[in-house]
């Protein structure tokens, strides 16, 4: 059987059991060329009397046995798993040395439950087998619920006594429906949301009817097994042991298994390997594509990062890989068309890559993803990166760091870049800081992150101080470790603050008071700290009668720091949120906005800094601003309030020309990044409008297309913002979908670029990338690379208008400021 990775089912055992049923439920989590592995969760409530559980049991002993043909195999595992009583919790690695590739047809599991609470010797409670083939021998996955033979030890012999499964004419509609959500958690029931919902509501009720009635008295025994992403089925070596089914004379489906199914074709691969081989080496430096070649070339090269290349063409790159080592966008494709595990074409291809046409940055991002293995081609890629200059290198570190745990070694030559490049620049060395930090939460490459982190102290201790007046290594290690210290004493103060009880201000004073006396050397650094969130600002204190909270369920806290240049600046801290996912989403802004600008194309972003500095707290910077909703109410309309701060008697609608125009670009370069990233909950208390015209959005809790609201538009583009420009039919929304047209192909052009930077992030337990397989496919769809750039401006413009007509948002919008008055 070929290996495969488990997955950990979370349901809980209120989804298995009726109220009024004993469940004791197990967890077998393993990979199939491991041992198998059992972890024991919970058994909700003893059974009724009858079945010889007529006291309180508080203590178990389980006895795990697995028989093969048969005969027990090795010696039974047993545990101890105590409770207080029902629901009985447990939480128990149970662990046999037996592996999957080690089982035969007729292998089972043999479950005896003892009861030991007496002190005065163990009495059986029940127990149950079952087989881990089913009859087409097909390994058994997910949930199966066994019944428990009451004061019976568990039976494994062929046939047994004691089996777990309920024979089909004493199946109620429970086990009915047991099964049924079984097939749906294996993934062979469609998922849908808002149906889901209803069913499982129904299935609870008809759980809790059928519990009443007790009519199966029997203690159960659920367990999990581990589910793979395809059937696994057992075969014997050889010919396929499981003979295919007769074909009967009806129109039920016949499964027929294919020992060969997924193997290579011998005389496929012989005719391949001669195909590609290096002895035609010679001949190949010769070779030119034909007409229909080179089209068909090209448009492999055009694929977009996420296609995958078919064999056909890898076969194609390979036979004309010397004609195109001009072509610098050909090399990602021609790395892909190498067949790796073949020592010899891998020495040549390396040989190839050194000297193939240098590629750009955008493409030595892609060579850094997880689909690529081979540590010469990683280095290639670092030595390309070594080409950024320092501003394009703050706009991939993010993603950089993700693609640590993409490498082979914890010492990898992109952690010595890394390390190096941060070395000369301290933005960098304290943004690398904080993102390695932030990793080294996660168990799976804890090692990896902490050898990263060891690497950039030591290497920055060492460093010498130079004679323009720079601080030494040690003294810039430490300004950026009392940054830790820094967020640190902000979390005990929040806390203080959230436990306050009663109004907003009371908080407010409260933060006040500790600011001025508990944390009163917060006022006043003894050494000014570096502001995480701009490592070249010098913080000197905070100003306590400047800082307050935000009306919030986790009370955020603005605060006003001093700054060693005599100014201020304002920060949001926040303790109790991911800041992860707006953290990717603005720095994704920035990027836009640097290619943008690189066009000519200005469209006055306000990409404002984020910085997660652990997995639920962070930074974000504070922009004087009011949301879209406290506006309309205050004045009615967004031209009253620009005429508030911009009045020109001359300008357009009373605005002076340059306010207006600014308004127009940031609505249309936030329409468009909003639609490409897929940003929902759109409303307008997350739309801010500074009072230079600059509007731009907070909150980015939903991305890649997720949204809690129903029928959400394209975009976000409501009909006062189209009023403020004059109406649907004014020169100004013309001027308006002419910038968002624009700006979309020029995103498009780029789109290789921000593919890659999202592929490096589908592993960073973000949430709305790491629960979406395919996000960077629902990414790569809004660029609508298949349309010339004509096309892309008429489906843009057809969105902008979709968006601006759409009725139901407008329905949900009002229902959210109801809400929101009523807070």
């Amino acid at each position: 059987m070929a290996a495969a990775t488990a997955a950990i089912s979370r349901t809980s055992a209120a989804a298995v059991a009726g109220n009024n049923s004993s469940e004791f439920r197990f967890f077998l989590s393993c990979d199939i060329s491991l041992p198998l592995t059992f972890r024991v969760l919970q058994a909700p409530i003893p059974p009724p009397a009858q079945d010889g559980l007529d006291k309180k049991v508080s203590e178990l002993f389980v006895e795990c046995k697995l028989y093969i043909d048969g005969v027990q195999f090795g010696l039974p595992v047993n545990t101890r798993l105590e409770s207080s009583g029902p629901p009985y919790c447990w939480n128990e690695l149970i662990t046999l040395c037996t592996k999957y590739r080690d089982l035969t047809s007729l292998a089972q599991l043999a479950f005896t439950v003892w009861d030991v609470s007496s002190g005065e010797g163990s009495s059986v409670v029940g127990g149950a087998t079952i087989f881990l083939f089913n009859s087409k021998k097909q390994l058994k996955t997910g949930r199966q619920k066994l019944r428990l033979w009451p004061q019976k030890e568990a039976d494994g012999r062929v046939p047994t006594t004691t089996p777990g499964k309920v024979p089909k004419h004493e199946r109620g509609e429970i086990e009915r429906l047991e099964r049924l959500v079984n097939k749906y958690e294996r993934g062979q029931i469609q998922h849908v949301d808002w149906l889901d919902r209803l069913a499982f509501s129904a299935v609870d009720r008809v759980k809790e009817k059928e519990g009443e009635r007790l009519e199966n008295s029997f203690p159960s025994l659920v367990v999990e097994f581990c589910s793979f992403e395809h059937r696994v089925v057992f075969q014997e070596s050889g010919a396929n042991f499981y003979a295919p089914a007769p074909v009967s004379l009806s129109n039920e489906l016949v499964t027929v298994w294919d020992p060969e199914l997924g193997r290579t074709n011998p005389s496929e691969h012989k005719q391949l390997k001669l195909a590609r081989s290096l002895t035609r080496g010679i001949i190949d430096k010769d070779l030119k594509p034909s007409s229909n070649e080179r089209k068909l070339l090209q448009r492999i090269i055009k694929y977009p990062p996420t296609r995958d290349i078919q064999a056909d063409e890898k076969q194609l790159i390979w036979k004309f890989r010397f004609s195109l080592m001009s072509e610098k966008k050909a090399l990602t494709k021609f790395v892909r068309s190498v067949d790796w595990s073949d020592i010899q074409e891998a020495k040549q291809a390396i040989e190839l890559i050194g000297k193939w046409e240098t590629i750009d940055v955008a493409d030595a991002l892609e060579l850094l993803s997880p689909d690529f293995k081979s540590e010469e081609v990683r280095a290639y890629a670092v030595s390309v990166l070594e080409r950024a200059d320092d501003e394009e290198m703050q706009c991939y570190l993010l993603q950089l760091v993700q693609a640590l745990r993409f490498e082979r070694s914890d010492k990898s030559c992109l952690a010595h870049f890394l390390v190096n490049r941060a070395l000369s620049n301290i933005e960098i060395a304290s943004f690398l800081r904080w993102y390695v930090v932030v990793e080294l939460h996660n168990p799976a490459y804890a090692r990896r992150y902490y050898s990263t982190y060891d690497m950039l102290e030591d290497e920055m201790m060492k460093m010498v101080a130079r004679e323009d007046g720079d601080e030494d290594g040690f003294r810039l290690w430490q300004s950026l470790s009392r940054q830790t210290e820094l967020t640190a004493q902000l979390c005990s103060i929040m806390k203080d603050v959230k436990n306050v009880r009663g109004s907003a201000q009371k908080k407010v004073e409260k933060l006040r008071q500790l600011l001025s006396g508990v944390f009163s050397e917060l006022t006043n650094f003894d050494e000014p700290i570096r502001s995480p969130l701009a490592p070249k600002l010098l913080l000197t204190g905070v100003v306590p009668q400047e800082s307050s909270i935000f009306k919030s369920a986790l009370t955020p806290l603005r605060l006003t720091f001093k700054t060693a240049s005599g100014g201020a600046s304002k920060i949001i801290f926040k303790k109790g949120d991911d800041l992860r996912q707006d953290q990717l989403v603005i720095q994704m802004v920035s990027l836009m906005d640097r290619l943008l600008k690189l066009e000519n194309m200005d469209l006055h972003l306000t990409p404002y800094r984020v910085l997660a500095t652990g997995q639920d707290e962070g930074m974000v910077e504070f922009i004087p601003s009011a949301s879209l909703a406290q506006i309309l109410s205050d004045h009615r309309s967004i031209t009253s309030y620009l005429q508030k701060f911009h009045p020109d008697e001359d300008g357009p609608f009373g605005i002076t020309a340059q306010c207006l125009e600014t308004f127009i670009k940031s609505c249309a370069g936030y329409s468009v990044i909003t639609y490409i990233m897929g940003v929902g909950d759109r409303h307008l208390d997350n739309l801010l409008l500074r009072d230079d015209g600059c509007l731009f959005h907070v909150d980015f809790a939903f991305i890649l297309g997720r949204d809690p609201k129903p029928f959400p538009p394209p975009m976000k583009l409501c009909k006062e913002m189209v009023e403020a420009m004059g109406g649907a039919e004014s020169q100004y929304y013309t001027r308006f979908k002419s910038y968002c047209c624009e700006a979309y192909n020029i995103l498009r052009n780029n789109s290789s670029l921000i593919l890659n930077l999202f592929k490096l992030m589908e592993r960073s337990n973000i949430p709305d990338i790491s629960s979406d397989e395919n996000g960077t496919l629902k990414l790569q769809e809004k660029f609508r690379l298949d349309l010339d750039d004509e096309e892309a401006i008429h489906f843009f413009q057809a969105l902008i208008n979709e968006s601006v007509s759409a009725l139901f948002p407008q329905m949900v919008e009002t229902i959210h400021r109801w809400a929101q008055y009523w807070r």
